[in-house]
Parts: C-alpha cells; structure tokens; sequence
C-alpha cells in the first residue's frame, strides 16, 4: 500500500506543550497539591470540553464558580497558556520539512486545540505559517 498522506498531531509531536511549564511544584507548593488540581479541578475531562469547542471564557467562568478557592489556577490555565508552549521539537520538524519539501504526501495536523489557541501557535512559530502553505 502506497502512503499518500500523512497526519500530525502538534502539541507534543511538532511543539512542546505542558502545562506543567506553568503549574510547577512551586506554584503550588507541592507536588500533591499540584496533582490534585489536575485530578480534581482542571482535568484532562474539562480541557477536552474547550477543545471540542467549549467557550474557554464560560468553562473558565464555571470552574471558578464552583471551586473559587483555585480562582488563580483556574485562570492561569488559559490565561498563561502561551507559557505552556516551548520550543518546536525540532527533530520532528526536520521531518516534517523533508517530507514537505519531497512533495510525496499531503500532510494534515490533527488537533484538539482550541481554533483561537491554534492561531497563537501560527503566530508563535514562523515554521507553521511555512508549513501550513502546503497543506
């Protein structure tokens, strides 16, 4: 079978993104508690609700609203989220530019990234707005 296109996902593939860039053991004061407010407050479950296309303003606004005692870490979440983007994993982005520039495969990025966090990305990393050209 004969490959015609390839699919990427970005975050972790293409760019280093953790929130924990953000959510040190330090912010919180300790490891237990910064593992309880991913556990308990900001989960992967709600994240996913925003990347599915939830309004960040009202899951922020909620969250809030029901664990008040997190109002900082709660809006940081999205609020700093520009922090939790680092460099390009650049070994993959060599790839990913040699494949581009074969002109062999139709390459696609698969996200679950919010559109509007999506477009900080584009800005961010000039090899996006290169790349997104031939996609």
């Amino acid at each position: 079978m004969e490959i015609k296109a390839i699919i990427w996902d970005l975050g972790g593939v293409l760019i280093d993104w953790n929130p924990k860039y953000v959510f040190t053991e330090t912010y919180f004061e300790s490891a237990e508690k910064r593992d309880y407010f991913f556990t308990h407050i900001c989960t992967n479950d709600w994240n996913e609700e925003q990347d599915a296309g939830r309004s960040i303003v009202e899951a922020t606004q909620e969250l809030v609203a029901a664990h008040p005692g997190w109002e900082k870490a709660i809006r940081d979440y999205y609020g700093r989220w520009t922090e939790m983007l680092k460099s390009p994993i650049y070994d993959t982005v060599d790839i990913f530019r040699h494949l581009k520039d074969s002109n062999k495969y139709k390459l696609y990025a698969l996200t679950n990234w919010q559109a509007n966090l999506f477009d900080i990305a584009l800005v961010r990393y000039d090899f996006y707005i290169g790349l997104m050209a031939g996609w």
